[in-house]
Parts: structure tokens; C-alpha cells; sequence
């Protein structure tokens, strides 16, 4: 009965191995299948880290303004009788623009002038008679201040008649006519607008902390939005007297050529300020940076080794300082070596460590002055 048992138990433990041994093989092989499923090598876009030279600017928002500019009106009432100009024309100083009616005004001005010579033969007599003793002082005053004021109503007249020709105060170009010939006017209406449009200004301001160093004569760059890819130079040359108590920023005027006219006061555009300092950093483009709430990061490419110990490309995460941005472009302060490889483009794929395969067909924008494509 004994051996029976024996015989039975030994059947068991051989049974039990057996499946065990199956068991071990099995993991074995689900473990042999899953290293050939790993997945494959994440593709990224990277970039060498390079140093770069940055002339140091204040950046602003600028007007731009015309260094002479009026909307042309009307001293005095009158109707409009002649209209020497059209809407957009370039004009010199003096040119005719817009004429009254001024006959009556003419009129006046003979009856006037003709009084004047009566009273200035009555002054003639007066002081002939004096000479000979045969008036008094007093008619010859009387006679010299008749000829003043008949002098003094003629020039009023002819200033008169000045008023009512309206001209030009300064060359440049007009805007849109307001006004129509036989059209009534009264005192001070719009005609058209006036402006010298080369050179322009740019108003702009600095906060008060950037303004230490800062003098007429030093240059600028403009970008609008309107020329997207055009820099337009200039000098400042106006600095405020104070800082706005405000907003303690400085008010600061620039001047820039425009002889094409193509620029035009009201326009507004990003004005950097250049200075004579110059900066050197490691520069990135943006789309490099892993923003992060604990810390900005990048991926770095470096050479390392699988499980198997065959050579392979790993992203290493590493933490960065960042200073100023540049269109495209950031200033990396810390973290990053000239030279090494950066992650552009696959950043959300990846984890610390993870195994990477390089495709730089695509890069992203890399530029501190970058235009949009005209294509």
C-alpha cells in the first residue's frame, strides 16, 4: 500500500515539474516576443546649438506722425468759386487750392484805392498850403490821417480778398477733397487735408529704466504690417524734456526717410531701438523649448546604448534658463553647450532616455528677424 502512494506522489511531483517547466518556457518566450515588439526609435527634427551675436535694442510700439500735416479750412465765409486741385495731388507751397467768390470784395477795393488817392492829393494840397503858410496845422493833420485810413482800408480789403484765396502752406499731398464749387462755407470747414510725408516721425516710448545711455542721433528699425518683410531705418532725433508721471515712460520722436511715400502718418509698426552693445548666446528656435510649469526644458540627442549594448541616439531632458526672444529665436542662458544636438520638432513623443531616430527634412523658423512668405 505504501509503494502505492510512493508510486502516486512521484507521479504528481513529475506532473506539477512538468507544467512548471512548460510555465518558464512560456515566459521565456513572451518576453523573447515582446524585446522584438519593442517600439521603434521616436523621429525627431534636431538642431545645433550655436552661439550668436545680438546687438542689444529696446523694443516699443510706434505711430507714425508727418512732420507738417493741417486739414486745410477756411478763415472766412464765403462760397466757393474755383477748385485748383484734385483729390490726391502732390502740391508746392503757394499752389492755388480753393478760391471764393471775390468780386464784391474787388469792387470794394477800387472804391477804396480811389479814395485813397483823393486823400492822398488832399494831403499833397495840405502840405502845400502849410509850406506857404495859408492853413493851419491841424487841416494838414487832418488830411494826413484821411490818407492813413484810406491806405488802411485798401490793405484790409486786400487782406480780405487773401483769405478768400486759399493756397497751399507747405508742399506734400492732399487727402481727400471735402467741398464742392458753389458750395456755401462757414467759418473754419474742412476743405482737404494736407501732409509732408517725407521725411515722417515715429512717436514712441521707453519705460524710464531703458532710457540711461539713450540720445538723439541713434538709430532705429521699424517693421509695419503693412510691408511685412521691409526694415525701414532712422535716427532718433527727439528726446522729451520729462518722464510721463503716469506711466514713467519717456516719450521719444524718430525720423524716417520716405521718399517713395509709401508710408503714411497714422500707421503704427514695431520700433527696436539699437544700441551699441552687443551680446553673445546660445541661441534655439522657440518651438525647441518643452514649456513647463516646474521648469523649461529641451531634449538632447546623445550617443548611448541599448540592452543589448548596441549603439543607439537617446533624448536626455535637461532643464534651461531662458533669457530674451527674438522673432523665432530664444537666448538660452544655462542648460545647453554649443554644439549639441537639440530637439526642434517631436518633443510630445518623448520621455527622458527615450531611443530617437534623426529626420531633418523639415526644420522649423530659425530666425531673430523672421518675414511672413509671400508664396
Amino acid at each position: 500500500m505504501l509503494k502505492r502512494w510512493l508510486l502516486m506522489l512521484a507521479a504528481v511531483v513529475t506532473v506539477v515539474a512538468a507544467i512548471a517547466l512548460f510555465k518558464v518556457h512560456q515566459i521565456k518566450a513572451g518576453a523573447a516576443m515582446m524585446q522584438k515588439m519593442r517600439p521603434p526609435p521616436i523621429a525627431v527634427a534636431t538642431i545645433g546649438a550655436a552661439e550668436q551675436v545680438w546687438q542689444r535694442q529696446f523694443h516699443a510700439v510706434g505711430s507714425l506722425a508727418a512732420v507738417e500735416g493741417v486739414t486745410v479750412s477756411n478763415e472766412l465765409a464765403g462760397t466757393i468759386e474755383k477748385i485748383a486741385f484734385e483729390s490726391g495731388n502732390q502740391v508746392r507751397q503757394g499752389d492755388l487750392l480753393v478760391q471764393f467768390i471775390i468780386a464784391p470784395d474787388e469792387a470794394q477795393v477800387r472804391g477804396a484805392e480811389a479814395q485813397a488817392t483823393l486823400a492822398r492829393l488832399s494831403l499833397s494840397r495840405a502840405k502845400d498850403l502849410r509850406t506857404q503858410g495859408t492853413n493851419a496845422q491841424s487841416d494838414l493833420d487832418v488830411a494826413d490821417a484821411q490818407f492813413q485810413q484810406a491806405t488802411a482800408l485798401v490793405d484790409n480789403l486786400k487782406a480780405t480778398i487773401a483769405k478768400k484765396v486759399i493756397t497751399a502752406p507747405f508742399s506734400g499731398q492732399l487727402g481727400i477733397r471735402q467741398v464742392n464749387i458753389g458750395q456755401f462755407l462757414p467759418v473754419g470747414t474742412p476743405i482737404v487735408t494736407l501732409q509732408a510725408l517725407d521725411p515722417l516721425y515715429v512717436n514712441f516710448a521707453l519705460p524710464q529704466q531703458d532710457v540711461v545711455g539713450l540720445s538723439v542721433g541713434q538709430k532705429v528699425q521699424v517693421r509695419i504690417d503693412a510691408y511685412p518683410t521691409e526694415v525701414f531705418g532712422g535716427v532718433v532725433s527727439a528726446l522729451n524734456s520729462k518722464v510721463d508721471d503716469a506711466t514713467r515712460n519717456l516719450e521719444i520722436q524718430a525720423t524716417l526717410p520716405n521718399a517713395d511715400g509709401r508710408l503714411k502718418p497714422g500707421m503704427f509698426g514695431s520700433v527696436d531701438v539699437l544700441q551699441p552693445n552687443e551680446d553673445r548666446f546660445i541661441t534655439l528656435p522657440q518651438s525647441a523649448i518643452v514649456y513647463n510649469p516646474y521648469g523649461n526644458a529641451v531634449y538632447v540627442v546623445e550617443q548611448g546604448k541599448d540592452e543589448q549594448g548596441a549603439p543607439v541616439l537617446l533624448a536626455r531632458q535637461r532643464f534651461v534658463q531662458l533669457g530674451e526672444t527674438r522673432g523665432d529665436q530664444v537666448a538660452v542662458l544655462k542648460g545647453v553647450a554649443a554644439g549639441e544636438k537639440v530637439v526642434t520638432a517631436g518633443q510630445l513623443k518623448l520621455r527622458n532616455g527615450a531611443a530617437v531616430q534623426i529626420n531633418n527634412s523639415v526644420q522649423p523658423e530659425n530666425s531673430a528677424a523672421p518675414t511672413p512668405s509671400n508664396t
